[in-house]
């Protein structure tokens, strides 16, 4: 077996059932052979996992007795992968195409100097239409899915640099990914894998899209995508996240747009509906930057990469976030 290719793909479940039995099916079709699959389940009470190990014999189940979130759960499995060199993360709602690891494997060996590595996503629904060629960020701490919700024929990306993979479909080298501490566990779910890619890139490594290795999303399939929870989640870690890693001059000239940006989500979550939830994020974001700016202080002390630097590869347009915000992470 080579080891420099040996993989584990990690699928953590919370409630998957109707989704998981395509997503293991169609990593049994995969051209590539050097991996494990490993399915790290949150406590399902809908019997999700019950059938794995006799339909699928050679996928590994790890059963939590509690949910711990997507976080943590993918935490807990790449650190007991030892033997592995690199970790693909997939949600239960994903279904890959037959080359999708093979296809990230050799981008990897064509490109040593990127380490970890994103996939086009395509709408389950629509197969035409795009779910996400990888996560642009903004100076002002929103993030959202390039070219979500575009056909195919709109755009035509090629392999190339991105700020951070979508992790529901995602390969990382493992190392980096606990060098840098994995994913944040505070955060539970949603903005996690932006908050990892922004920590690995203060350490100077670099992602790469990989447009042939697709993967057909449903999205949020279990949460739903603008739920309550999806919205409480992805905009509390939002402002934790820009707390954490924007480094001190970006930090300065975005500040007036981070602020403005908050604003605009709380008018506009007002507006549609759920008040509730976004103002909540709001407060416990607040309530949480104690620690945040204790984790910053250990993040800014050891970046490597340059405030110039960095600031190629996030989106700086004063308008830009906004005419994205339906499609915001």
């Amino acid at each position: 077996m080579d080891l420099s290719t040996k993989t584990l793909v990690i699928i953590v479940n919370f409630n998957g059932k109707e989704f998981l039995g395509s997503c293991l099916e169609s990593l049994q079709r995969q051209t590539f052979s050097n991996f494990k699959t490993v399915v790290v389940d949150n406590f399902s009470h809908d019997g999700s996992v019950d059938e794995i190990e006799e339909t699928f014999p050679g996928v590994e189940v790890v059963r939590l007795d509690k949910n711990i979130g997507f976080s943590a759960a993918n935490n807990y499995a790449i650190k007991q992968a030892k033997y592995f060199r690199w970790v693909a993360l997939l949600n239960p709602d994903a279904i890959a195409e037959p080359d999708w690891l093979s296809n990230l494997h050799i981008a990897a060996e064509k490109n040593p100097q990127y380490n970890f590595f994103g996939s086009c996503l395509k709408k389950q629904d629509s197969l035409s239409q795009l779910d996400g060629t990888g996560d642009v960020y903004h100076l002002c701490g929103l993030a959202w899915r390039r070219d979500h919700g575009l056909s195919e024929n709109q755009t035509s990306r090629s392999t190339g640099e991105i700020f951070s993979p979508c992790a529901a479909a995602a390969m990382y080298r493992r190392d980096i990914f606990l060098n840098v501490g994995g994913f944040d566990e505070r955060f539970f779910c949603y903005f996690e894998d932006v908050d990892l890619a922004f920590r690995l890139r203060l350490m100077g490594h670099r992602c790469l899209y990989v447009p042939n290795a697709k993967v057909e999303h449903v999205g949020s399939a279990i949460t739903g995508r603008k739920s309550d929870f999806a919205v409480y989640h992805g905009h509390r870690n939002m402002v934790w996240a820009y707390v954490k890693n924007m480094p001190s001059l970006l930090l300065w000239s975005g500040l007036l747009q981070h602020i403005l940006a908050n604003v605009a989500t709380l008018i506009y979550f007002s507006v549609t509906g759920q008040a509730g939830p976004i103002f909540r994020a709001k407060r416990d974001a607040l309530l949480g930057l104690g620690k945040a700016l204790e984790q910053r202080k250990i993040i800014q002390k050891n970046k490597i990469i340059s405030s110039k630097n960095l600031k190629k590869i996030i989106a700086t347009g004063w308008l830009l976030p906004y005419f994205k915000n339906k499609k915001l992470k």
